[in-house]
């Protein structure tokens, strides 16, 4: 069994609008002082095989479905 965490964020450059959405909201709020906010989305699996099976299986999932190569980037990590 390995579990794995899939960290996944726009390129450099690429425009985030969640993010800028979500700092205009904190100001908003009164949240002082917040300099940027980028958005990320994480997924954690837990899968039943070892943990480099696990590794290329995630790389395949995100290269197939979970990542936009163009203008996203991953991480991947496995325990």
């Amino acid at each position: 069994m390995a579990a794995v965490e899939i960290r996944i964020e726009l390129k450099k450059g690429v425009a985030d609008p969640e993010g800028g959405n979500t700092k205009k909201t904190l100001e908003s709020l009164g949240f002082l002082g917040v300099k940027s906010v980028r958005s990320v989305k994480v997924f954690e699996m837990e899968l039943e095989m070892d943990p480099e099976a696990a590794r290329v299986a995630a790389d395949d999932m995100c290269r197939k479905l979970l990542a936009n190569p163009v203008i996203q980037n991953y991480s991947i990590t496995v325990r």
